[in-house]
């Protein structure tokens, strides 16, 4: 579509053109060094996803930022398909906010896609002079030409779930979404459907809570998140609570992407539930369980009961499948959602994780497995952690998939993975009956990185992808 329309902006028309694409051929992915012993900086590294290329499966650049211990996190774009009417705008900077330090990077990859570099810096005390928030996560670009991200805390490391604003071209910070005083009491993740004057934000903990690791003390205390927030998208403001049952630990959140439809689903990471919201008929919002994985009961494990923990979810384009992983249990599903109530398990596969032959955890009662999976080998690495960030390519046909959660979780439930590093896979998708299957010959092993392993991160495509354009 981008390449007939000549007064076209950032892109696609609908995610139905979308998925008509180029295949990918680069990914950018961030990579940390923050808790693991490497006194470096984290980067963001290029790798080389096209099968015709001499290079393939390799990272072909690395740049590095400015200062230690940012912890990289996601990204997001200057602009995307929200911003398809504009011919002015074109998609050439990255966006990395940290997660720790509260910096946010802008990256310039207009210039040179495959040889990234740094365009500027925004400190964190520029952010606390203006919208008094800290501990970044999620960046989405608007139709308005903004870029906003939001906020897990203030700057104590106390909860505060708000919504930084840049502008976006110059990338100076404008202040807060949200009202002055209506941030939310915790934040994570966020994502909105104009057309139905919403948009809807997540909650993980405060930065105090989880900055160090994970201690259930911290679940009985009631100190991790359990609701989503409807917030009035024209007026700024939250209009709805959602308290989720079985919903402990909602993350990531995600719309259909038909920008008509008033329903999407959550990942409740501890729960280990997806949770489906969807609006009434009198215009409020409500929210059903429609996904339940089961804890495991275990021996040799921080718990006597083991849950999946959901850590992320996608959306195809059609809205067809949903995709997500349990970190911990170590299995990646795709399941059909052409009846949203009622999601059809349609492909399951296992990447390594905590329960896997062997290994120092046993498994006493499993309500799905009858025998524990085997640790998974790809080109003679053996993989550490589990699956855990996921991007699905334009047509639906691949998955790519990396390991590492967050450093200070990842030390803790995975040493291995501080030893060996995160790796990157690619899993081949059957899109007419469903299915999933590992491709043997793809690996990325940011264990071998030239300044030591490497915890890699959320992946994004040049030309934007599932999780970062929104359609309006």
């Amino acid at each position: 579509m981008a390449a007939k329309c000549g007064n076209c902006g950032p892109g696609y028309s609908t995610p139905l053109e979308a998925m008509k694409g180029p295949r990918e051929e680069i990914v950018y992915l961030p990579c940390i060094y923050r808790n693991t012993g490497t006194e470096a900086p984290d980067y963001l590294a290029t790798v080389d996803v096209d099968p015709k290329s001499p290079q393939y499966c390799q990272v072909i650049h690395r740049l590095p930022m400015p200062n230690l211990k940012d912890e990289l996190h996601h990204s997001g774009w200057n602009t995307c398909s929200s911003c398809f009417s504009d011919s002015t705008k074109s998609r050439t900077k990255l966006v990395l906010p940290s997660l720790i330090s509260s910096r946010i990077y802008v990256v310039d990859v207009g210039s040179e896609p495959r040889a990234p570099k740094l365009h500027k810096v925004i400190e964190p005390k520029d952010i606390h002079a203006k919208c008094e928030l800290a501990f970044l996560h999620t960046s989405h670009c608007l139709a308005s030409g903004e870029v906003m991200i939001s906020s897990l805390g203030d700057l104590k490391g106390n909860g505060k779930g708000g919504f930084v604003l840049l502008d976006g071209e110059t990338f100076e910070v404008k202040g807060t979404w949200e009202r002055p005083g209506g941030a939310a009491p915790l934040g994570y993740d966020f994502w909105y459907q104009p057309r139905h004057n919403v948009m809807i934000s997540t909650e993980w903990a405060a930065p105090n809570v989880l900055r160090d690791g994970f201690n259930p003390a911290d679940v009985e205390a009631g100190l991790y998140g359990s609701h989503l927030y409807v917030w009035d998208w024209q007026r700024h403001e939250i209009v709805q609570t959602l308290s989720l049952k079985d919903g402990l630990i909602p993350l990531e959140i995600r719309f259909l992407h038909n920008p008509d439809a008033a329903q999407g689903f959550v990942g409740c990471a501890l729960s280990s539930t997806i949770q489906r919201f969807y609006k009434n008929e009198g215009g409020t919002w409500s929210v059903e369980k429609v996904i339940q994985v089961p804890p495991k009961k275990v021996k040799g494990w921080l718990l006597p009961e083991m849950p999946g923990l959901i850590t992320d979810i996608l959306l195809s384009l059609d809205d067809r499948f949903l995709y997500f992983s349990n970190w911990l249990h170590g299995d990646l599903r795709q399941y059909d959602i052409s009846d949203p109530q009622r999601p059809r398990l349609t492909g399951q596969l296992f990447l390594g994780g905590s329960i896997v032959k062997g290994g120092p955890v046993q498994v006493l009662e499993d309500q799905e497995l009858k025998s524990q999976p085997e640790p998974l080998v790809v080109k003679g690495k053996r993989v550490a952690g589990g699956p855990q960030m996921i991007q699905l390519s334009l047509d639906g046909k691949r998955l790519y998939v990396t390991t590492s959660l967050y450093s200070a979780w990842d030390k803790q439930f995975y040493p291995d993975l501080i030893r060996e590093g995160s790796v990157m896979l690619q899993v081949d998708v059957d899109t007419v009956k469903g299915g999933l299957k590992l491709n043997p010959n793809f690996l990325v092993d940011f264990g071998k990185e030239p300044l030591g392993p490497a915890l890699a991160h959320e992946l994004r495509y040049p030309g934007g992808d599932c999780s970062s354009d929104i359609w309006i």
